[in-house]
């Protein structure tokens, strides 16, 4: 009951608040100098790619607790979160070529964070599909939980690659004065942030109920298949 309280309270916040974060990104942020427009991007485009990994961050902590207990619990929310991470990385990853082709003048190229990004998404996609095929399967949900592990320890890779490889990306200096020198500028990726994480949380929640309504009707067709 307060999970459900909380999703329902969350639902009245989130989208309002993506709301006024397009509101902020389209009519009071000053445009980019350099790449005009196209730049508004980016105050979607980083904070869905911040919750992709805060999604992944939860499976990882998720299968482990799976590997370690073997609780249905477990695997719903690696499951649910793998879902909604998923759905962000996909978001970033249609924003991003559109970003790129104003900047670079191309709509992809393999670059350290996008190809980093790109098998990311991947795997998870594989974790999915695998979860589809197999989610009544334990033998499965355990290598499901092992191949989402290893999707998560992709996480630093990515964020880490504008550091390590040579990269057209820009690097990670959002947070900073020198990224962001104009304060709406700063102020409307904060709220954005917030308001993407708010979002991505809603629909976590709601995922695990999901989730928990489908172990149950499974377990009551295990117990029904018994009796017969």
């Amino acid at each position: 009951m307060r999970a459900s309280t909380i999703s329902r309270g969350l639902d009245l916040l989130a989208l309002p608040l993506i709301a006024i974060g397009m509101a902020l990104a389209f009519l009071y942020v000053p445009g980019e100098r350099t790449m005009g427009d196209v730049q508004r991007i980016f105050y979607f485009h980083v904070p869905f790619a911040m919750s992709s990994f805060v999604g992944f961050a939860i499976v990882l902590v998720a299968s482990l607790g799976y590997l370690k207990t073997r609780r249905d619990a477990w695997d719903v929310v690696a499951e649910a979160a793998a879902e909604v991470g998923f759905l962000c990385c996909t978001i970033v990853l249609l924003t991003g070529p559109v970003w790129a082709r104003s900047a670079w003048g191309v709509w992809w190229t393999w670059d350290a964070r996008l190809t980093t990004t790109l098998i990311l998404w991947m795997v998870y996609a594989a974790y999915l599909v695998l979860r589809a095929y197999g989610a009544e399967d334990a033998k499965l949900k355990r290598y499901a939980a092992v191949l989402g592990i290893v999707g998560a320890l992709n996480v630093p890779i990515v964020y880490f690659s504008v550091k390590w490889f040579r990269t057209q990306h820009p690097s990670s200096t959002f947070f900073t004065r020198e990224g962001l020198p104009v304060p709406a500028m700063a102020f409307t990726l904060r709220f954005c942030l917030i308001a993407v994480l708010i979002l991505f949380v809603t629909l976590l929640l709601k995922r695990i109920q999901v989730g928990k309504l489908e172990a149950e009707r499974d377990q009551l067709r295990y117990e029904l298949d018994a009796r017969e």
